[in-house]
C-alpha cells in the first residue's frame, strides 16, 4: 500500500511501511518554486522553465526524502527498453530505466503522463520510464529482468510500484496503438479507444512471475488531477515533469 503525504511542505507518494533499506517515492507538482505553467515542483530540465528553479525543486524533493542531491543519477529517456546499470551519480543517455546495487546512489526517471515504475529486490532498486511505446515493447519486464539479474533472485522476490500516469479514463489512442495491448488494458468507447498503461504493465509483470501482493499502484491519473499532477497531453506539452525515485540507504 502506498500513501500520498499531502500535508507536508513537499508532498510525495511513498510506501505506507518503510521498505528498509530502500527509499522509494513518486513526486507531485506541489511544493516547489517554479512559476506557471510549470508551477510548482517541476523537476524537468527539458522544459522551458527557469533552470535555477528546477535545480531548487530537485534539491527540495530529495532533501525532503533525506536523500543527497549530489548522489543523483538520471536517464536520457528515448521511449525505449534499455536498462542502464548505475555505479555512480551521473547522467545515462539513451536509456529509459536505471538499476543499481550501490548504496546512496539516487535513481530518478522523469514523467508527465508516461508511467513511472519503481522496483525493489534484496540489495537492488530500479526506476523505469514506460510510455505506450516502451510498455508495448516490454519495458516493465525488461526492468524486472535487470533487477533479478543484479539481485540474483526470482521475479517472485521483487516488489513493483506504479506511480501517477495517464490512465484509461483519459488516454485516447489510435486503434493501431490499442491493438498492441491486451484487451484488458483497452477501453472501447464511441470515439477512440482508451489505453490503461498500468493494467498493461500489471498483466505483463504477473505473467513474468511477480506476485500479485508485490504489485502496488498509486491509482493516480495525471490527466484527471491538474492540481496535483502535470500532464503533457492535457496541457498540450507546456507543462512540468515529475520524478519516480529509488535509492538504497548507506550501509552502517
Amino acid at each position: 500500500m502506498w500513501i500520498l503525504d499531502a500535508d507536508t511542505a513537499v508532498p510525495f507518494w511513498r510506501p505506507r511501511q518503510t521498505i528498509a533499506p530502500a527509499v522509494l517515492l513518486f513526486s507531485t507538482r506541489r511544493g516547489g518554486v517554479s512559476r506557471p505553467p510549470y508551477d510548482q515542483l517541476n523537476l524537468g530540465r527539458s522544459t522551458e522553465d527557469d533552470g535555477a528553479a528546477v535545480a531548487t525543486n530537485r534539491e527540495r524533493l530529495l532533501r525532503a526524502a533525506h536523500l543527497d542531491p549530489a548522489r543523483l543519477a538520471t536517464a536520457g529517456q528515448v521511449h525505449g527498453t534499455r536498462v542502464a546499470r548505475v555505479h555512480s551519480p551521473e547522467h545515462h543517455p539513451e536509456c529509459d530505466a536505471l538499476v543499481t546495487s550501490e548504496p546512496s546512489v539516487v535513481l530518478a526517471v522523469t514523467t508527465a503522463d508516461c508511467m513511472p515504475l519503481l522496483y525493489h529486490a534484496p540489495g537492488v532498486v530500479a526506476a523505469a520510464h514506460s510510455g505506450w511505446r516502451g510498455t508495448a515493447d516490454g519495458m516493465p519486464v525488461s526492468a524486472l529482468e535487470a533487477v533479478c539479474t543484479l539481485a540474483g533472485c526470482a521475479p517472485s522476490a521483487v516488489q513493483v510500484a506504479i506511480g501517477p500516469a495517464i490512465r484509461g479514463c483519459c488516454y485516447e489512442v489510435a486503434e493501431a496503438v490499442a491493438a498492441r495491448f491486451p484487451a484488458e488494458a483497452v477501453r472501447l468507447t464511441s470515439a477512440r479507444p482508451r489505453l490503461d498503461l498500468p493494467t498493461a504493465a500489471r498483466l505483463a509483470l504477473l505473467r513474468a512471475g511477480v506476485e500479485e501482493r508485490a504489485l502496488h499502484d498509486t491509482g493516480a491519473c495525471t490527466s484527471c488531477e491538474p492540481t496535483w499532477y502535470y500532464s503533457h497531453r492535457r496541457d498540450h506539452g507546456r507543462t512540468g515533469r515529475h520524478w519516480g525515485v529509488a535509492a538504497l540507504a548507506e550501509s552502517d
